[in-house]
């Protein structure tokens, strides 16, 4: 006989990688929307971060460092330096390829969605106290960090 209680719960639901799946979504519209209401995507905060992070950089760089495909970096670019947030100037050791850097408006808008970001991470980690959100970041970045080891891929973002 079917059991049709709601209280009852799933053997699924409590499995790690459902409430991974399920938090992961949840993470993601928050940033998403927290984003989208400062007329930003995540491309822009990881392209800025990045180009703050570690300076001036070919596409092809930032496509690495960001972890951006590199389908989606020309688009990226493209809307950052339209805002005039990001400046493309030929690379003098090769003509062919653009260095990017980051401008100063481009560094003041990373504040902002650097704000926008962390009121995201308090809404996500809301029921946990600052020792338990340290705890599982800790805990997910050795997930991530033995996961992306055996795939090959030891520094993906």
């Amino acid at each position: 006989m079917e059991n049709t209680s709601e209280d009852s719960s799933a053997r699924w639901k409590s499995l790690p990688s459902w409430l991974l799946t399920q938090t992961a979504n949840h993470a993601h519209r928050l940033v998403a929307d927290g984003f989208s209401s400062v007329h930003a995507r995540g491309y822009h905060f990881r392209l800025l971060a990045t180009l703050e992070e570690f300076g001036p950089a070919s596409q092809t760089e930032l496509g690495r460092r960001s972890g951006i495909h590199v389908s989606d970096m020309v688009a990226a670019i493209n809307e950052l330096a339209e805002l005039e947030l990001v400046e493309r100037t030929l690379d003098p050791a090769d003509r062919r390829r653009n260095i990017i850097s980051l401008t100063g408006a481009g560094r003041r808008r990373l504040r902002r969605l650097e704000k926008q970001l962390a009121e995201c991470q308090d809404t996500l980690l809301a029921p946990l106290s600052l020792e338990e959100r340290q705890r599982l970041t800790e805990l997910l970045s050795t997930l991530l960090d033995h996961h992306n080891r055996r795939a090959g891929s030891a520094e993906t973002p």
